[in-house]
């Protein structure tokens, strides 16, 4: 964001979504704050408004390709191009959709993408994140973090900056080693595997769970929020349910279906196909219908809220 806003230099709107990770939108209002040069934060409640959104005062469109809470998955190329129409830059956060279809950013027209390995990318917690910056914009900024790796010759330990050519300038500090190796062996799982089957499987999983939560849960006030159509949503199915979302999340993880919940009253399944089998997802389903049959959900220390969901 701050390489897109220094390259629209007489701009200054910044276009998301309302529904954004916070984490994102936590970003864009600091460094607008930090540059403090005018800079607005706009956000839009329906994602088919985006495209009116941008103007010929925006400089960045920030984007999720897949939403964190719904699932819904977001038009990149089409969105992009949107913006590039107006002159803006387009930036994609890919934390829920690296490892879980096939992207081409080059072909979408991305500026910038960032994401995660501890996801569907399997690099556990704590796993380091990723950056791409199409070709041309390299050599055309300096990150502010000018972190030592990030300088042309780290080891001459020169006083004054030089950011080294390409991507390479983005590196800040010292990498987090063990961290890196972590992520290099799950990285390695992916050798040969055809991105286009990942995929399929995905959204297979998904209308299995679906239709299993639907046919097993019926009568118990669960409504899907994750788009029905396979093409639209990501690697995760998502319910909402009011009240007692929360807890019966926390139930289901006491009987080992690892979800989550995401307020205020989202459960939250996410369907690694690499190695999630239709057994798995049909387990899932199952213990849940039993957890909404029995009541065994609505016991206190399930609704006790813990500071991570």
């Amino acid at each position: 964001l701050s390489a897109a806003l220094a390259l629209r230099p007489n701009r200054r709107k910044i276009v998301s979504e309302r529904g954004n990770f916070p984490t994102d939108l936590y970003m864009a209002q600091g460094l607008a704050g930090l540059l403090d040069r005018g800079h607005e934060l706009v956000l839009v409640d329906d994602a088919a408004d985006l495209t009116a959104a941008i103007d010929g005062a925006t400089a960045a469109l920030m984007l999720t390709h897949v939403n964190y809470s719904s699932g819904a998955m977001l038009n990149m190329p089409a969105l992009t191009e949107a913006a590039h129409a107006q002159g803006a830059m387009a930036i994609w956060d890919l934390a829920h959709s690296a490892g879980a279809m096939p992207l081409d950013l080059t072909a979408a027209g991305a500026d910038f993408a960032v994401g995660c390995g501890y996801k569907y990318l399997n690099g556990g917690p704590g796993a380091p994140a990723f950056l791409y910056v199409a070709p041309e914009h390299q050599n055309r900024f300096s990150q502010p973090l000018s972190g030592w790796f990030g300088h042309e010759a780290p080891f001459a330990f020169d006083p004054d900056y030089r950011p080294a050519a390409g991507i390479a300038r983005y590196l800040c500090g010292t990498q987090p080693m063990l961290s890196l190796v972590a992520l290099d062996e799950a990285l390695a799982l992916w050798e040969g595997v055809d991105m286009g089957l990942v995929r399929e499987k995905s959204i297979a999983l998904g209308d299995f769970f679906i239709a299993a939560v639907e046919s097993l849960c019926a009568g118990h006030g669960l409504r899907l929020v994750t788009p029905r159509a396979g093409e639209k949503r990501g690697s995760q199915v998502s319910f909402a349910r009011e009240p007692g979302a929360y807890a019966i999340m926390q139930c289901l993880i006491s009987h080992g279906v690892i979800g989550d919940f995401r307020a205020p009253d989202i459960l939250r399944f996410g369907l690694t196909p690499l190695y999630t089998r239709y057994a798995d997802v049909l387990a899932a389903a199952c213990r849940l219908a039993d957890i909404l049959d029995s009541g065994a959900w609505d016991q206190p220390h399930f609704h006790a809220r813990a500071k991570v969901t």
